[in-house]
């Protein structure tokens, strides 16, 4: 039983590399299943609405839409524990941009994405 485990091993552990190297080369991922990947997909794939504090925030600190996009929401993180995922008909969800730099509380509705609060963390 111990050999034919030592076999298996030694077939599966090099196939795995071999698979994530070809996969890496293609540019595929697997985080796509993973739920923060797919809220932020959906997020970005849906017409953005600013409230008037996130308008001013944006002014305020040079923000463009297309920073936000590509620099704050598309790497970001969202927490969670903080968010209502389960509200209906929108769940709203906090974000956390990759740097720790920016915070972002968002409403994720059927065809917009409602950017409610933005904090800008010094």
């Amino acid at each position: 039983m111990l050999r034919k485990l030592k076999f298996f091993a030694i077939g599966l552990i090099p196939g795995i590399m071999f698979m994530l190297f070809f996969l890496n080369m293609k540019g595929a991922s697997c985080s796509g299943y993973l739920p923060n990947s797919r809220v932020v997909a959906e997020t970005l794939s849906k017409k953005f609405v600013y409230s008037p504090q996130v308008t001013a925030q944006m002014a305020t600190h040079h923000i463009s839409e297309k920073f936000l996009r590509d620099s704050i929401i598309t790497p970001g993180k969202i927490d969670f524990d903080k968010s209502q995922a389960q509200r209906k008909p929108c769940p709203t969800y906090l974000l956390q941009s990759s740097n720790q730099k920016y915070q972002l509380v968002f409403e994720k509705c059927e065809t917009v994405a409602t950017m409610q609060e933005l904090k800008v963390i010094r």
